[in-house]
């Protein structure tokens, strides 16, 4: 890693000086506020606006879609007053009212928060014109991450010429850095049925909401304060879990309790005790016809919270994660209880801290263990990170495992002008209880991650020794190189292909060797049509060549094993989907072609629907495989449906159902969830399977075979 900074260097000359940024001033509210969505009282009137401009498709351009931003601060409370305006009133969309539900295609406003002043990590909150509340974590320039819950509320209001909203953000709910005046802040809205988004600061096609280099500031907020610091969440949860013919079941009831005490306003510690997951909504299955296993990402929240401070080296994606938070209280897919865990996450000066130890109890999958990993940072400039990170201890609780790893990313968004680069290079091992050979992994990659072209290439190297017990590494013992360039286009509106809003050419190459050097896997996927109208509507065709030697045989279903080999096949798909502001959604996806020694048809088609306002959402979805080679036929299925009922945003219904004919069992998950009042949550859990009797051909009879009911109560007190 030590030729890094001299490499970086030589980019320096090619980066523009610093443009100016926007300034927003922050009011104090001259009376009290009630939180109703309608910006009726006086002060607001009074506060400073910031007006939003055309982003994307035309920067700069006028628009009839005004929208005004105004800011109010007291000690206590951060307040957002939003005004949009739309010529047609009645043709906002909405198609949701739940807590992190999908945005993409509803008319919604989303803004971004630097509080530590770093330019790289930060907050993210959104809400649509229904008042559904989304929020996340920033720690990457091109998207956030969901996952996190904070803690805050939002009204809207429907006008005759719009939408308003009114946002209230508790200072207790962020990290910070006191005494600082200015923070960083962004803000755009989103127009679903014309694809028009408008933006506060940097304006252009090259910029994304969430890269805070490029956020401009909000000024006056140093009166905001956390108090002490202190907040407990207790909370009770009763529940009945059992399998139907082993026995009588019976309600069991489990106290537990989250605590946080925030030791600066920038850096948090927190307690857990009897930590439970009951509200946790389960995995979607999936389909697999590769021979690695599947990613099912982190859900719970005692997890989520400062996620965003264990990302590592850059672009690795889910090819390696050194610290993967579902490995601990999961062990093989089922709960291992957790007696108590501690954490740490935020900032000390330039330096970003986590830390995450937990102590597992003795179930019937494996021993109680401690596991611990812990994730340091140091911000050189305002484009330069090092850090560390380390990892100790084995879920399954037999055997030693310990990681450590290094990494560094440059990144800026004044590459020869105001486009985005970025540099990253990472390097981690593993030692205690391996198997023979290199415990080293190493990777770099380079990136111009822009609108009209998007380019990458990287290399990773993973020893055959290297087994991060607390990590994710779906493919260990292979050297990974792969590169790529995408052009999108976008046509003159006024020209032949002005239904187009934008077309994207992809060209991506991916070579895999062994540890001999043995070329394993080599895929080359190009997408000559790839194409968003104007409406939002998709349309897509791909080709995909693949090579693939199988250095042991390969069970690709029950039954149906490929022999040692090489296999050279072709792959094709054919894609189009309805724009995700429309009422009724449908969309499928077909891969077809050859498949190893044989052919695979891949099918996923879904349909969904919403009510006016989102109250009533349902969503079918079905994934069929259907399989010819030498060594036999088989099919796979997958059917899925969603449910949704919304009361109003904090009172919501949902259901989700399952079946699939590998496990052949049929599930739901249906939660009640009730905001009484932020921070304050009753959840009604109803879990349920059957199992599918084959006792004959066409035998379609299910019995029942588990069970899971459960209520918890969860209370926070702030001070």
């Amino acid at each position: 890693m030590k030729p890094a900074p001299a490499l970086l260097l030589a980019f320096l000359p090619l980066a523009a000086q610093e443009p100016a940024r926007p300034e927003l001033p922050a009011s104090p509210p001259a009376g009290a506020l009630k939180l109703d969505g309608r910006l009726d009282e006086a002060f607001w009137q009074t506060a400073q606006v910031a007006e939003l401009v055309q982003q994307s498709p035309r920067p700069g351009e006028p628009t009839q879609y005004k929208t005004r931003i105004r800011v109010l601060v007291t000690r206590d409370y951060l307040y957002v007053g939003v005004e949009c305006e739309d010529p047609q009133p009645a043709r906002v969309a909405i198609h949701t009212q739940q807590r992190d539900g999908e945005l993409n295609g509803d008319d919604h406003l989303a803004f971004a928060l630097d509080t530590y002043g770093d330019r790289r990590t930060g907050y993210y909150f959104a809400i649509n014109a229904a008042g559904a509340r989304v929020d996340g974590l920033i720690a990457n320039p091109e998207r956030p991450s969901l996952d996190w819950d904070g803690i805050w509320d939002a009204r809207t209001a429907r006008t005759g010429t719009g939408w308003t909203a009114e946002l209230v953000i508790p200072a207790k709910t962020l990290n910070f850095t006191p005494g600082l005046s200015r923070w960083g802040w962004n803000v755009e809205r989103y127009v679903a049925r014309e694809q028009l988004r408008l933006r506060w600061s940097s304006p252009t096609l090259d910029s994304f909401l969430v890269d805070l280099s490029r956020a401009g500031y909000l000024t006056n907020v140093e009166a905001l304060r956390q108090g002490w610091g202190l907040e407990v969440s207790p909370y009770l949860v009763g529940r009945v879990l059992g399998s139907f013919g082993t026995g009588p079941r019976a309600w069991r009831l489990q106290p537990g309790v989250d605590m946080t005490y925030r030791i600066t306003p920038q850096l948090a510690a927190v307690l857990t005790v009897n930590t439970d997951f009951a509200e946790t909504e389960v995995d979607s299955r999936q389909l697999n016809t590769t021979r690695f296993p599947l990613f099912f990402p982190e859900r719970r929240a005692f997890f989520l919270e400062g996620a965003n401070q264990y990302e590592f080296g850059l672009g690795l994606g889910t090819n390696f994660i050194p610290f993967f938070s579902r490995r601990v209280g999961l062990f093989g897919g089922e709960p291992a209880p957790i007696d108590a865990g501690v954490k740490l996450n935020g900032r000390a000066g330039r330096w970003n801290i986590a830390f995450l130890d937990v102590q597992t109890r003795d179930s019937r999958f494996a021993p109680g263990t401690n596991l611990l990993a812990s994730r340091i940072s140091y911000d050189l400039t305002d484009r330069f990170r090092v850090g560390g990170i380390l990892t100790n201890g084995n879920p399954s609780g037999r055997g030693r495992s310990t990681l450590a790893g290094a990494d560094a990313v440059w990144r800026t968004s004044r590459f020869r002008g105001n486009k985005n680069f970025l540099i990253g290079g990472w390097v981690a091992g593993t030692a205690g209880d391996m198997p023979a050979g290199s415990p080293i992994g190493y990777g770099a990659k380079i990136d111009y991650p822009n609108d009209r072209w998007d380019c990458q290439a990287q290399f990773q190297v993973f020893g055959e020794a290297l087994r991060p017990a607390l990590g994710f590494l779906p493919r260990p013992a292979v050297r990974r190189t792969n590169f790529g360039c995408d052009w999108r286009p976008r046509p003159r509106e006024d020209g032949p292909l002005g239904w187009i809003r934008q077309e994207f050419f992809e060209n991506q190459f991916t070579f895999v060797w062994n540890h001999r050097g043995v070329l394993e896997s080599f895929r080359y996927f190009m997408a000559p049509i790839n194409i968003q109208t104007q409406r939002g509507d998709r349309f897509e065709f791909n080709w995909a060549p693949q090579y693939e030697f199988l250095p042991v045989p390969f069970e690709v279903t029950s039954g149906v094993v490929l022999p040692v080999g090489e296999y050279s096949f072709q792959r094709w798909r054919l894609e189009a989907e309805t724009s995700r502001h429309r009422r009724v959604r449908f969309g499928n996806t077909t891969w077809f072609g050859t498949f190893y020694n044989g052919t695979l048809t891949e099918w996923r088609d879904y349909v969904n629907w919403t009510s006016p306002g989102g109250r009533w959402l349902i969503g079918l979805t079905a994934r069929n495989n259907f399989g010819k080679l030498r060594q036999g036929n088989f099919v796979q299925r997958l059917w899925q449906a969603d449910f949704a009922l919304a009361w109003n945003p904090n009172l919501v219904l949902t259901s989700f159902v399952q079946f699939d004919n590998e496990s052949n069992n049929f599930g739901t998950n249906t939660r009640l969830r009730w905001t009484i009042q932020p921070g304050n949550d009753l959840f009604i859990v109803w879990n349920r399977g059957w199992k599918r009797l084959l006792l004959s051909p066409g035998e379609l009879g299910l019995i029942p075979e588990t069970e899971l009911i459960a209520v918890k109560l969860r209370w926070t007190f702030r001070r």
